[in-house]
C-alpha cells in the first residue's frame, strides 16, 4: 500500500472516530452547559486558531471574501451556525447515539437534494439503499414504538438533527460556488461568519431571558468537554479531514465517514450504557445501507471508467 495513501486512510479514520465520541462528549456536557453557550465558545475558539493558520498557510490576501462575501456568509450561517446549533440542541432533547446514525445519513440527503434541486436522480439500488438507511434510524429512534408514544421530546430533538445535518448537505453542496477558494480559505471564511451568527443567537436568548450566561465555575467544570469539541473536535479534525481526503479521494473519505455510529455506539458502551437489540439492528442496517451503495457506486464508476476507451 502507498505510505501516502495509508497515512491519509489513518487521518480520516481518526477523524471519523474523533467526531463519532465528540457526539456523547458533548452530550454529557449539557447537564452543566447549554448547546447555545458551548456551540459559541468553541467556535469563536477555533475561528481565532484557523485565521491564524489560514494566515500562515496563504498570507493576508487569503482572508479576503472579495466578490463572495454574501455567498459564503450566507454559507456559513447555514453550515457553521445552523447546522451545529440544530445537532447540539436537538441532541440535548435526545441522545447521542440517535444524532450519530442521523448525521451518517447525510450522503442519502445529499442525493436526494441533488436529485430535487439539479434533477440528478440516484439509482434504484440506491435509492434502495437510501429507504433502507432511513428504516434503520426509524428503528434506532424509535426502538420499534411506531406510534412514538413515550419518545415525543426524544423525536422532536431527533428531528431537529436531522434538519441540522440537512443544513450540512446545503453547505457542502453549496461551497461549488466559491470558485477559485481553496479548502482551508472556504473553511475560514465561512466558519467567520457563522461563529459571529452563533455568539448573536445567543446572546439574543440571553437579553430575552431564555438563557443565562455561564458561571466560571460551569465553565471550569466543563474544561474537558471544550477542549475536546474546540481542539480535537473542529482544529484536529478539520486538519486530519483535509489532509486525509486528498491523499485517499472523497470515495474512500465517504466510505469511512459511515463508521463514525459505529464510533460513538462503542463509546457509549464503554460508558456502560447497555443498547436494546432492535437500536443495534437500526444502527447496522444503516451503516450497511450506506457502505454497500458507496461499494456500488465505485464499482459502478470503475466499469464506466473502463468502457469510455472502448468507445473512443
Amino acid at each position: 500500500m502507498n505510505p501516502g495513501f495509508l497515512i491519509g486512510l489513518i487521518a480520516v479514520t481518526a477523524t471519523v472516530c474523533v467526531w463519532g465520541i465528540q457526539l456523547p462528549v458533548a452530550k454529557d456536557a449539557f447537564a452543566i452547559l447549554d448547546p447555545y453557550h458551548m456551540t459559541s465558545i468553541r467556535y469563536a475558539l477555533a475561528s481565532v486558531l484557523m485565521i491564524v493558520i489560514l494566515l500562515i498557510r496563504e498570507g493576508q490576501g487569503a482572508v479576503r471574501y472579495d466578490d463572495h462575501a454574501f455567498s459564503a456568509s450566507a454559507l456559513g450561517v447555514l453550515g457553521m451556525c445552523g447546522s451545529p446549533l440544530l445537532v447540539f440542541i436537538g441532541m440535548a432533547l435526545s441522545r447521542a447515539e440517535h444524532a450519530a446514525v442521523i448525521v451518517a445519513l447525510q450522503p442519502s440527503i445529499a442525493a436526494i437534494a441533488l436529485w430535487s434541486l439539479r434533477g440528478v436522480r440516484p439509482q434504484n439500488f440506491t435509492l434502495a439503499c437510501i429507504a433502507t438507511a432511513f428504516f434503520g434510524v426509524v428503528l434506532v429512534v424509535t426502538k420499534g414504538e411506531v406510534l412514538f408514544v413515550e419518545t415525543q421530546r426524544e423525536l422532536f430533538g431527533d428531528i431537529l438533527v436531522f434538519f441540522g445535518a440537512a443544513c450540512w448537505v446545503a453547505y457542502t453542496i453549496g461551497t461549488s460556488r466559491l470558485a477559485g477558494w481553496s479548502i482551508w480559505r472556504i473553511t475560514v471564511l465561512t466558519l467567520l461568519p457563522g461563529a459571529i451568527a452563533t455568539a448573536l443567537v445567543t446572546k439574543t436568548l440571553v437579553l430575552m431571558d431564555h438563557l443565562e450566561h455561564p458561571t466560571q465555575e460551569q465553565l471550569f467544570n466543563v474544561r474537558w468537554e471544550l477542549s475536546y469539541l474546540t481542539f480535537i473536535g473542529v482544529l484536529f479534525a478539520l486538519l486530519a479531514w483535509n489532509f486525509g481526503n486528498r491523499r485517499i479521494g472523497p470515495q474512500n473519505s465517504t466510505l469511512l465517514i459511515n463508521l463514525l455510529p459505529v464510533s460513538t455506539f462503542t463509546y457509549r458502551a464503554s460508558q456502560g450504557h447497555r443498547f436494546e437489540s432492535i437500536e443495534l439492528v437500526g444502527c447496522g442496517l444503516v451503516v450497511a445501507a450506506l457502505v454497500t451503495n458507496n461499494l456500488y457506486l465505485r464499482a459502478h464508476q470503475l466499469r464506466a471508467d473502463k468502457e469510455l476507451p472502448e468507445k473512443a
